[in-house]
């Protein structure tokens, strides 16, 4: 009695729903991090719940990191000085006007933003952080806050939206060391939206030119 078995190649292996799925989390998370486009994401998307075997999931994934894999090369390690430092402010609050903070500064422990019917702008690539770990608590009514992350640190976000929307593609790890920052709170008609960017040079010399806030502390 001869006994059946499958294809010696995998690659000639049936794919299951299971495979599909988590090469979708391989899309939506390069695309989160800013490695495709989202008319890239929208046609990778067709293709992997199209595919039949795992050949035919090669050309779609094969160029994209794991989900949860380390988003740099080994043995990077968090730039010198990113933990430390005194924080002088503490909130950003827009109402029916813009705030924005930017370039080189400190974020405390716990840093709030609010946004009614306006807009907060907060870039954290030359940020330094005051502790390991920060949370940045943001509220939107009708406006909407913007956070750019680099992508060394860890991030999770964990916010909810009511008629609005709350965007949770950034979470992910950093490097070795990097710091955590946690996006919590909640959007109501409006949005909150983190997204990735490559980490900038650092002023190293002086801060020049620093950020503006409509009302912050």
């Amino acid at each position: 009695m001869s006994e059946l078995s499958g294809p010696t190649d995998r690659s000639l292996m049936r794919l299951s729903d299971a495979d599909r799925d988590r090469a979708a989390e391989v899309l939506r998370e390069a695309a989160a991090h800013g490695r495709l486009s989202m008319d890239e994401l929208d046609e990778r998307l067709e293709l992997a719940y199209a595919a039949k075997t795992y050949a035919d999931l090669e050309p779609v994934t094969g160029d994209l990191p794991k989900p949860g894999s380390a988003l740099s090369t080994p043995g990077t390690t968090v730039p010198a000085g990113r933990i430390g430092g005194t924080p002088r402010n503490r909130f950003s609050i827009a109402i029916m006007s813009g705030a924005r903070r930017k370039g080189w500064w400190v974020l405390p422990r716990s840093y709030v933003a609010v946004a009614i019917m306006g807009g907060v702008e907060l870039d954290l690539r030359e940020a330094s952080f005051s502790e390991p770990e920060v949370t940045l608590h943001c509220y939107t009514l009708m406006g909407g806050i913007q956070i750019t992350v680099p992508e060394d640190i860890e991030v999770d976000v964990s916010g909810f939206a009511c008629m609005g929307g709350f965007d949770h593609h950034a979470s992910g790890p950093g490097v070795p060391g990097a710091p955590r920052v946690r996006v919590i709170g909640c959007a109501v008609m409006g949005g909150v939206e983190v997204r990735r960017k490559p980490l900038r040079q650092r002023r190293r010399d002086s801060i020049e030119g620093g950020p503006e806030d409509a009302i912050e502390r």
